[in-house]
């Protein structure tokens, strides 16, 4: 028992040690030194302006007519992919079930990917009108136009993008 009551006894000596501290010599100072002072001065000079430049676009002419050309040939590449869409139905519903790597799992995997490139076709003018939109939008000019065309491919590029998850779907 009395070893216990030693123990117990020390423990608070131990702990108090803990808190001892050192001479300050043992640590350096935290004081700013002579080589880390700053010294001169600096000179800014005048303000300067910045000019935002122009953004090139792929196109030239005026913005409608810029608009137009890019969702008519979103449209044109749209009617592609619609055109293309019951050869590639048929040749899904047919490699449905079928195994991997079967002439049927290939002929499907070939008409998906006529809908791929017909769907690349439609994002190309995305594209554009994205540089546009950016570009408009660095010049502080009205995007409204830009967006109303933009919304009108991205809506073309939705329903090819459903079509084709459909499709992969029923093809695995």
């Amino acid at each position: 028992m009395t070893y216990r009551k030693l123990s117990l006894a020390a423990c608070p000596a131990l702990l108090l040690a803990g808190c001892a501290t050192p001479a300050d010599s043992d640590y350096p100072s935290l004081a700013v030194r002579d080589i880390e002072r700053a010294e001169g001065q600096f000179d800014v000079g005048p303000p300067q302006t910045i000019d935002v430049p122009a953004v090139e676009t792929p196109l030239s002419g005026p913005l409608p007519e810029q608009l137009a050309a890019l969702v008519a040939r979103a449209t044109e590449a749209h009617r592609a992919f619609t055109s293309a869409l019951p050869t590639a139905e048929r040749r899904v519903a047919a490699a449905s079930g079928a195994g991997i790597g079967s002439d049927s799992w290939a002929a499907a995997q070939v008409a998906l990917a006529d809908l791929d490139s017909s769907r690349s076709l439609a994002s190309v003018p995305l594209g554009d009108l994205d540089i546009l939109y950016a570009a408009a939008s660095v010049q502080a000019d009205d995007t409204a136009a830009i967006e109303a065309a933009r919304s009108q491919v991205i809506a073309l590029v939705a329903e090819e993008d459903a079509a084709l998850e459909r499709l992969r779907a029923r093809v695995q």
